[in-house]
């Protein structure tokens, strides 16, 4: 068997796409940016409920109401992990019995857009799943384990996200809300709300861009509305851009975001 070298042509030749993490305060107009994305090509994963600002959006949307919901609809999207075992999810046992319940995926391929809204509900729904299995619990005497549930958190959410994130011809997109902290010198600093600290940390690593949504200022004092995009900003705010074709401050446009990021727009 031959090693399976990608040569430089046929890597330039493959499709790309995108992963991104847009963040920004509540009701800064994040799932509005849905109405930014092709609908015939956009698959609307919401989890909020909170569709009001898009309800007029005419694309399609699933709703999964539980974690184990959710992971179902992962391995439908991303396909099985060739790692993992029979009996753990994500594998190819569990890709076929998803497929039994949800049909041919060949009806995907009409999609070229993830958008999760949000991690936030997200790692709300995992804990609550997380607090119900074995190493929630101590096993000295059976009582709950704080720590047990916290860690097995982290690694569902990032096992799940990461997971997803690896389907090379889709562009994902996970919405989060971003709020605002203080330390104990009264400095201020931002964090993504997600349950546990975990995921927040380690999110921005497995993402190609992280994208701020966020109200700005203009010289004159006029407020106006766009993504930050670069890890050093003078807002504090959590941004990178691994594509380099970005500006600092962008048109809050994610779609024109998107075909930049990929050099289909002149930077």
């Amino acid at each position: 068997m031959a090693l399976p070298i990608i040569s430089a042509e046929e890597r330039l030749r493959e499709k790309h796409s995108a992963k991104i993490g847009l963040v920004g305060p509540p009701g800064v107009g994040k799932t509005s940016q849905l109405k930014t994305l092709p609908p015939e090509k956009t698959l609307f994963v919401d989890l909020e409920a909170g569709d009001l600002a898009v309800k007029d959006w005419p694309g399609d949307t699933v709703r999964p109401r539980t974690w184990g919901e959710f992971r179902d609809l992962a391995v439908f999207l991303a396909g099985p992990l060739p790692t993992a075992t029979a009996d753990q999810a994500f594998s190819e046992a569990h890709y076929q019995h998803v497929c039994n319940a949800y049909g041919d995926p060949s009806q995907l391929a009409k999609y070229e857009f993830y958008f999760v809204d949000s991690l936030t509900v997200l790692s709300r729904l995992c804990l609550a799943w997380c607090k119900t299995q074995p190493q929630a619990y101590s096993e000295k005497n059976g009582k709950p384990d704080t720590r047990g549930a916290y860690g097995l958190l982290a690694q569902e959410m990032i096992t799940a996200l990461t997971h997803l994130q690896h389907v090379r011809d889709k562009h994902v997109i996970y919405v989060a809300i971003l709020e605002e902290k203080t330390d104990d010198y009264n400095r201020r600093y931002h964090q993504l709300q997600l349950e546990g600290s975990k995921t927040a940390l380690e999110l921005p690593g497995v993402l190609d861009e992280v994208i701020t949504l966020a109200v700005l200022k203009a010289d004159d004092g006029t407020p106006y509305r766009a993504f930050v995009t670069s890890a050093v900003n003078a807002f504090g705010y959590p941004s990178k851009d691994r594509s380099g074709r970005l500006d600092a401050i962008e048109e809050p446009h994610l779609g024109k975001l998107i075909r930049k990021c990929l050099g289909e727009v002149p930077s």
